[in-house]
């Protein structure tokens, strides 16, 4: 029996006792419309019981499930964040300022907008279209440094940038900014699709402030990506000890087992200073460009892993608040009870650990989390409910499951749902695409057939083979062609491309164009999936009717 998304039920005792509802998960129209539900309805009562927004983050909105892929990027001042926009759109956006002193001092959100304009802080934080309005608790110290670059751009139609202030070397910055300047990195690491942390490699130093900023992205390093940029201004040995040094310095910081990517370039539209990696930084480029384009048919995805993240951390949290409140006094030696229970609180951590099977990994900062506590009442948490921890478990273990299924639908119903405009379409057309006239691709524009040049050295080479009626047979040619090394996978597949007439035997022209194949993959380019026209011999050309 089929049936379509039922209302919300309002919270309250149905949580656990409808028991056909675990059987029965709900039924959703869209992915944001699911998380929407699934959030207010069975995530949102947990965390408003046990306080988690005044200790992790604050409650999700609406605009939190629908706007567009954001990427943050993140870098010490003059790495060029700000230019690294301005190449990626291909205009100037308000209140961009570049320089190579500390420029930006303002988080900038560069977002898509029918007029060109600044939007301040204070105005941003109170609509409810944008996913800006919990920003307001870090106070106006941080909303005057706040502000929303709108313009019309194509590649805003698909995706936001958010610039941010340049993050200085010393101590003393942290003062002089009057907010905290981490827990707002933070709050948009949670809510972004992509950061990207941005180097220089002529001044690879990692500042203490800078060290602090990476470490408040832990639990998000799946959307963490590396750009060493301005790499044009350094020789290609330099070049290679930078790389390695940073390598070492992030394996310091970042705690994951997997290599982050890093993705080396010069990105802003200035000559090249040293132009020897041109190549390299074509192809880095390109494969940065892949993973951005690739954020809106992500998106669904990310909100949804969000979310299972977000999900198992209020579980946590639940059972530490709980667990406080059981050891409370009820009314003598308050003050005494709550110093030791902070101060124990790594062991309550290991015991919770224990009890309910969790892992390390899902648990709060524990000294940030002592912090936290100083200034709350214990006495006024609440005791354990299961109502609510079975609600998020039903959440986790069936719901969410459902929505994959929807995700994956309607990643199928959108399939070209890629970044467009700007840096993204300067290098589809014309000569200057990705590997143009090289590989399988040279000789696009000649007039005369390509393989014509060498095929005088290959027909020697056929000849020798003994040709029937002009064609050599497949186990003759096969002989030939292993010579190359190169793996039967690979073989098989020039085989195919040059088998014209697919008959199981090469003539001249198809035997020589195996070859020109074969020294298209010995020079490192990948074979086309299908044989481009230009490579075509003459004679098998159909001739316009």
């Amino acid at each position: 029996r089929r049936h379509s998304a039922r209302a919300a039920s309002p919270p309250g005792p149905w949580l656990g006792n409808d028991d056909r509802r675990k059987k029965d998960p709900e039924v959703f129209q869209t992915v944001s419309d699911g998380l929407k539900k699934l959030y207010k309805t069975k995530l949102l009562p947990l965390e408003e019981h046990y306080k988690f927004h005044e200790f992790h983050s604050p409650a999700l909105e609406n605009a939190d499930f629908d706007n567009k892929p954001m990427v943050l990027l993140v870098g010490q001042y003059s790495t060029g964040k700000t230019s690294f926009i301005r190449y990626l759109l291909e205009q100037d956006f308000p209140g961009m300022r570049i320089g190579p002193e500390p420029t930006t001092d303002s988080f900038i959100a560069v977002m898509h907008g029918d007029m060109e304009g600044l939007v301040p802080g204070n105005a941003l934080v109170v609509d409810p279209k944008k996913p800006f309005r919990k920003l307001n608790a870090f106070g106006n110290a941080f909303l005057n440094r706040f502000v929303c670059a709108q313009l019309p751009n194509p590649v805003l139609e698909s995706i936001s940038v958010i610039d941010t202030p340049g993050i200085l070397s010393g101590e003393k910055q942290r003062i002089s900014r009057g907010y905290d300047f981490a827990a707002v990195l933070e709050w948009f690491a949670e809510r972004v699709d992509r950061i990207i942390l941005l180097f220089d490699a002529h001044k690879l130093d990692i500042s203490d402030e800078f060290s602090e900023v990476i470490r408040a992205l832990k639990n998000h390093e799946d959307k963490i990506r590396v750009v060493l940029n301005k790499a044009d201004q350094i020789e290609t040995q330099q070049l290679m000890r930078v790389y390695g040094a940073l390598m070492w310095s992030l394996g310091k910081i970042v705690n994951t087992p997997e290599v982050i990517r890093v993705y080396i370039g010069s990105f802003w539209s200035q000559p090249l200073l040293i132009p020897d990696n041109r190549k390299l930084f074509e192809a880095e480029e390109q494969d940065l460009f892949k993973d951005i384009q690739s954020l809106p048919r992500n998106a669904a995805l990310r909100k949804l892993n969000d979310l299972i993240k977000r999900a198992r951390l209020a579980k946590v949290h639940a059972y530490i608040i709980s667990s406080l409140k059981k050891e409370m006094p009820a009314v003598f030696g308050k003050e005494n009870k709550k110093k030791e229970l902070i101060n124990s609180l790594g062991e309550i951590y290991a015991r919770i650990e224990r009890e309910h099977q969790i892992s390390p990994g899902d648990f709060p900062n524990l000294k940030k989390m002592q912090d936290q506590l100083q200034s709350h009442d214990l006495n006024k948490f609440q005791p354990l409910k299961m109502k609510l921890l079975d609600a998020v478990d039903d959440m986790l273990a069936h719901d969410i499951a459902q929505l994959m299924v929807l995700v994956r639908q309607e990643e199928t119903q959108r399939p070209n749902q890629v970044v467009k405009g700007g840096a993204f379409d300067g290098t589809l057309n014309g000569p200057f695409g990705h590997g143009y006239g090289e590989g399988a691709g040279e000789g696009i524009d000649e007039l005369e057939w390509v393989v014509a040049r060498d095929k005088p050295m290959y027909d020697e080479i056929f000849y020798t083979l003994s040709p029937v009626n002009g064609k050599v047979t497949g186990a003759n040619a096969k002989k030939e062609m292993v010579k190359s090394k190169l793996p039967n996978t690979v073989l098989g597949k020039i085989w195919k491309l040059a088998d014209i007439d697919k008959d199981g035997m090469l003539d001249d022209e198809e035997f020589a164009l195996a070859n020109h194949l074969i020294k298209v993959k010995l020079e490192g380019h990948e074979l086309p999936s299908e044989l481009p026209p230009h490579l075509v011999p003459p004679s098998k050309r159909k001739n316009p009717e």
